[in-house]
């Protein structure tokens, strides 16, 4: 052996040793894993006001620092938990007193709509730049990408109906919290339902985004922009083809009463001080066309028909168009289908439907194929149960309209007397008081 081979031989030995002096260092003067869980939780409920308990915490220094956290429950009626949470720290920031992480990874939470909601206002963090420059106690600070890359799986949220949906997903980050790359999907869901947004470019607040869902796509572009009061408003404009409406309902355990597929143009756009807004302020426009179209719940032609309470039956069209507009609310989402037209070989129908907790209000005027127009009905039920009626008025005047000329007579009646109706200040809504059918 040389005496250059010597000496590195020397000099590597000596650095295992130095590096095996500072871990077993580290080790002793490192608080203790029990004394880390106990820290936590003592520092979640200062900063949040609800406790925190951890089952377990276990760190290790190499080969790079990392700290795992088991069994993670708030105290909450509904508790937030989480099965693993695992955090790697990065070295190098540490010698400027920055705060950074390799990675986060979250294993098996549950996240209930309710408890979740609780913790609206607390912590003192407003907006990602916020988050990016926070102090932390000894005047340490967050890196400007405190988190590389953030994973999860089987990721729980539960709605307020308690409808429980996992998500897989991960997102890696520039600088201030802005995603480079970000995804989410349906565990387990066939076909894939999942959305993905790539930065255009690291100094622009735009993002591709890329939805497959119901075995179609609804792609376009989003941006995130700040108003001149402050706020953070985000805007995107998307364009959806061939997405089967069954299929996208189903991926999320809903049902609809709508099936074919679906075409349009969608418009987004939301304000808040806080990300966690706009969730519950989200406001889209969707101009859209499903063709073909079926109502797997309502016949319509039956309804006239008859000038009675329908429910149940289908009602093939060759097209449906219209605008729906979706408003977030602190208790759910509002949706508006305003112009509807629909068509097919037995009718022709206009109306305007508002859903609300799953619950329909609307109106329609029928159309059909052997003369019949503009027969009046009441959209009303769920979304599980729709119905199909005329309203008191109408119903009157179908009564009418069958005695001076018995058959279309009924439905040609009922159109006046709702003209009638409203030409006299009588409510939309009014319940028919009695069946009437065709003698």
């Amino acid at each position: 052996m040389t005496r250059t081979q010597r000496w590195l031989v020397g000099i590597a030995v000596a650095v295992g040793v130095l590096a095996g002096a500072v871990v077993i260092a580290a080790s002793v003067w490192l608080p203790s894993d029990e004394q880390i869980a106990s820290e936590l939780s003592a520092r979640f409920e200062k900063n949040f006001g609800i406790a925190l308990s951890v089952g377990s915490a276990h760190r290790s220094l190499w080969p790079a620092p990392t700290l795992m956290l088991a069994d993670l429950a708030t105290a909450q009626p509904q508790p937030i938990t989480a099965k693993r949470v695992t955090l790697r720290l990065r070295i190098a920031p540490l010698w400027h007193r920055e705060i950074a992480f390799d990675a986060i990874d979250v294993e098996g939470a549950v996240f209930p709509r309710a408890s979740v909601r609780a913790f609206r206002g607390r912590g003192g963090v407003k907006k990602p730049d916020d988050l990016a420059e926070k102090q932390i106690p000894g005047e340490w600070t967050l890196a400007s990408t405190p988190v590389e890359q953030l994973r999860w799986r089987n990721v729980v949220w539960s709605d307020r109906r308690d409808i429980a949906l996992a998500y897989d997903g991960e997102a890696s980050f520039d600088a201030n919290w802005r995603p480079r790359v970000a995804a989410i999907r349906r565990s387990g869901v066939e076909p894939v339902t999942q959305a993905r947004v790539e930065r255009v470019a690291a100094n622009e607040d735009r993002w591709r985004v890329f939805i497959d869902a119901g075995g179609g796509t609804w792609n376009g572009e989003t941006k995130l922009d700040t108003t001149a009061a402050g706020a953070m408003r985000l805007t995107a404009q998307l364009e959806a083809k061939a997405i089967d409406i069954e299929s996208l309902v189903k991926a999320f355990d809903r049902r609809t009463p709508l099936a074919g597929k679906l075409y349009g143009q969608t418009e987004v756009d939301v304000e808040g001080e806080q990300v966690a807004e706009f969730a519950r302020q989200l406001h889209t426009r969707t101009r859209f066309s499903v063709r073909p179209a079926e109502l797997t719940r309502i016949d319509l032609a039956k309804a006239v028909s008859t000038a009675g309470v329908s429910r149940g039956g289908r009602t093939p069209l060759d097209e449906l168009t219209g605008t729906l507009d979706t408003q977030g609310t602190d208790d759910g989402v509002i949706l508006k289908y305003t112009g509807l037209k629909a068509r097919s070989g037995v009718l022709t129908a206009t109306g305007n439907v508002r859903l609300f907790n799953r619950k329909i209000d609307g109106d329609a005027a029928v159309d059909l194929v052997d003369g019949v127009v503009g027969v009046p009905l009441k959209v009303a039920g769920t979304v599980d149960e729709p119905e199909v009626s005329l309203t008191g008025a109408a119903l009157t005047g179908a009564a009418i309209g069958t005695a001076v000329l018995p058959g279309v007579g009924t439905a040609i009646g009922a159109r006046i007397g709702q003209q009638v109706e409203r030409m006299f200040g009588g409510k939309k809504d009014d319940k028919p008081k009695a069946r009437v059918g065709r003698p």
